[in-house]
């Protein structure tokens, strides 16, 4: 069984008009209307988009060239938005809004302005008002002249040149589907990232509270004890004091262990091939570990490898039934190229069947890898063993 975790999104209703008629119905009084309009508005967004261009144009070499750019893009924003309610009213055409851009309050000034600058969907607008400009002039004359000499032929015509429009606002008022898809991709992956570490937060302060905080309380009124015994009774005390020294190893122990969850000493120090051989060390089966790296990648994605194969050598140990296991790393790509991932496969010969849907434990693993733009591949077969394979994007210490 192969498990993915995967993102769909479905299309629009149907927007195309019905089939033309010859009797002038609603829709095509409503095509017509907009030929009509064509022309006023466009003359409009004609005039704005060139006086915006040549004034930001013009004051480019000045502080206030980019921000005037900016602003600019904006508002044409908002005549693409004008646009798309005029084609949604008048012509059925059904588009997306696009995503707005953070204000500048969301990440500062200046990733605010870059961003306002090279924003594509005022780009696209754009285009479309110096296009429409022409197109505007030509829709408004024959449609001015059918309504007086060509009645008969004006409701095909009117749908020829409606649907014209209908490409063009297709064509340059859509959001890019595949920008627009990542932008929500990440908006959903920050809220998993954001309850990851609050889950994470609740985690170490829980095993904080119930071990080795608990463990300290205890010692130091073993301790107060013993010394109030001292002095009347020196063995009690000394024996008090003992298990005060096995309380005091025990909760360094539990400290250890809750310092290697949050980041491990050797991973830091060493690398991952050390932190791995370190992990499978601790499984209940037999781990073979293969780590070949030309170099160590950032600290954030050491991270997250090691503490994947943690996980995924933990559910070995737990549920797999498996006589022996083995991880290997290895990068994929030239670090600095587009596509370079650092690669992961843990696989075991157990029982197979392991699930990576519903609320699982591979299905938060997996969350958390596509949260950071991973990828997470399960593949377990009942009674033919598991191979989980994952990929990060490969990040070098630069």
């Amino acid at each position: 069984m192969t498990a993915r975790i995967q993102v769909s999104h479905q299309r629009p209703d149907n927007d195309r008009p019905p089939p033309v008629r010859p009797a002038l119905g609603a829709v095509a009084w409503k095509e017509i209307a907009h030929l009509l309009s064509n022309l006023p508005l466009a003359l409009v967004g004609f005039v704005y988009t060139v006086s915006m261009v040549a004034t930001a144009g013009g004051l480019s070499v000045t502080a206030i060239g980019l921000p005037l750019l900016a602003g600019g893009l904006l508002v044409s924003r908002q005549l693409g938005r004008l646009e798309r309610a005029r084609a949604r009213a008048l012509l059925g055409v059904r588009v997306d809004e696009p995503t707005p851009l953070p204000g500048p309050r969301a990440g500062g000034f200046f990733p605010w302005l870059w961003a306002g600058v090279k924003d594509p969907v005022a780009w696209r607008t754009v285009l479309y008002e110096l296009v429409r400009m022409p197109w505007g002039v030509l829709t408004f004359t024959v449609a001015l002249v059918g309504l007086l000499v060509l009645w008969p032929v004006l409701p095909y015509v009117s749908r020829w040149l409606s649907n014209v429009d209908r490409l063009m606002v297709r064509g340059l008022l859509s959001p890019s589907d595949e920008l627009e898809r990542r932008i929500a991709e990440l908006e959903s992956d920050r809220g998993v990232v954001v309850d990851t570490a609050a889950a994470d937060m609740r985690r170490i302060e829980r095993d904080l509270h119930d071990g080795a905080q608990a463990r300290l309380v205890a010692l130091a009124m073993g301790l107060g004890l013993a010394k109030e015994k001292l002095l009347e009774d020196p063995d009690s005390a000394a024996a008090m004091v003992d298990e005060a020294h096995g309380e005091v190893k025990l909760a360094l122990q539990e400290l250890r262990d809750l310092a290697r969850g949050i980041h491990p000493a050797v991973l830091t120090d060493r690398g991952l091939d050390a932190a791995l051989s370190s992990v499978a060390s601790r499984c209940v089966v037999p781990v073979k570990v293969a780590v070949d790296l030309p170099e160590r990648p950032a600290a954030a994605v050491e991270g997250i490898a090691y503490f994947t194969v943690s996980e995924l050598l933990q559910n070995v140990s737990k549920h797999a039934g498996a006589r022996g296991a083995s991880v290997e790393v290895w990068r994929t790509g030239a670090d600095g190229q587009p596509g370079a991932r650092l690669s992961i496969r843990v696989s075991d010969d157990g029982r197979g069947g392991a699930d990576a849907v519903g609320g699982s434990g591979l299905a938060g693993l997996a969350e958390r890898l596509h949260a950071v733009d991973g990828a997470f591949v399960v593949d377990s077969p009942e009674g033919e063993g598991t191979v989980v394979t994952a990929a990060l994007p490969w990040r070098g210490r630069g």
